[in-house]
């Protein structure tokens, strides 16, 4: 077995400090919520079993970047990673303890985990073996990253129409949101001629993930059916839409990041006929995170 185990850990360095969900298919784990520019520090433990000793090709700590495909592990890109050594090559016959410490460290992008694409901060704690594998031990963060308030922010306005039965117009106080925003609109019925029992309002998630070849997938996630209306509309008529963002796990508008995916919303406004027949209008907007956690 192994002559060895180990372990790492992250401190929050701030009694302050926020926790949140860490990823889909790891419900119920938590982690440090960290943002671009702060120190990352923590400890490592490496405890050798009684009377035995560890020969090894050095001891170190890394912070990685990492995008990776579900589905595709192996296409892993790290595309970020700095490395502290805490011992060089040597034996130890005794359990020792690291501090360690990346000051001022440059996230350029935040974690995100996708249908399809998740991208990942973590620590990895490896003792170097000559002639077996590595022993590692892995720990994760979130980043978050604060976003200006967009300067320029101008409303959404748009006609749906089906010749001679149904005109609307509506109108979205804006077209970005933070992430615990309001979506003020309204619906204007100006022509109804056809039987409408239902209307909603859709937030959509698309992700679209590629590896580099030019081949896409899309994934599009309704997180939300928000109906505004039950029941038949009259010509004149005119809808106030009131749609809270909290609640929903939202993350920011994403483009392109490392070359590898891009995550984008949409309101959809939905109108259902008493045939169950689906008309429908798309609309993207811009989703900005005002603040951290």
């Amino acid at each position: 077995g192994n002559v060895c185990t180990i372990d790492v850990t992250i401190d929050p360095g701030d009694s302050n400090r926020k926790t949140g969900p860490l990823a889909r298919d790891r419900k119920g784990e938590k982690a440090y919520i960290f943002t671009d520019g702060e120190d990352l520090m923590g400890t490592a433990v490496v405890s050798v079993k009684p009377g035995k000793k560890l020969e090894h090709q050095g001891i170190k700590v890394e912070l990685i970047g990492q995008v990776e495909m579900v589905n595709d592990k192996a296409s892993s890109y790290d595309f970020f990673s700095i490395t502290k050594d805490l011992e060089p090559p040597g034996a130890l016959f005794e359990p020792k303890q690291y501090k360690w410490r990346f000051g001022a460290v440059d996230y350029a992008n935040e974690t995100y985990s996708g249908m399809k694409v998740r991208l990942r901060y973590f620590v990895r704690l490896s003792v170097v073996r000559n002639y077996s594998s590595n022993v590692t031990k892995e720990v994760d963060m979130i980043v978050q990253n604060l976003f200006p308030q967009p300067e320029l922010n101008n409303t959404i306005k748009m006609e749906v129409g089906i010749d001679e039965c149904l005109h609307i117009e509506f109108e979205y106080d804006k077209s970005k949101y933070h992430m615990k925003d309001v979506v003020v609109g309204k619906v204007y019925f100006l022509l109804v001629r056809i039987k409408i029992k239902q209307m909603e309002l859709n937030i959509i998630r698309r992700e679209i993930a590629g590896n580099g070849t030019g081949t896409n997938q899309t994934d599009n996630e309704t997180l939300t059916k928000f109906e505004i209306m039950d029941g038949a509309p009259v010509k004149d008529q005119c809808v106030p839409v009131r749609l809270y963002l909290t609640g929903f796990e939202l993350t920011p508008t994403y483009k392109n990041v490392q070359n590898k995916f891009s995550v984008k919303y949409f309101l959809n406004l939905v109108l259902v006929d008493e045939e169950e027949r689906r008309y429908f209008k798309q609309q993207e907007i811009f989703i900005w995170r005002k603040k951290v956690g």
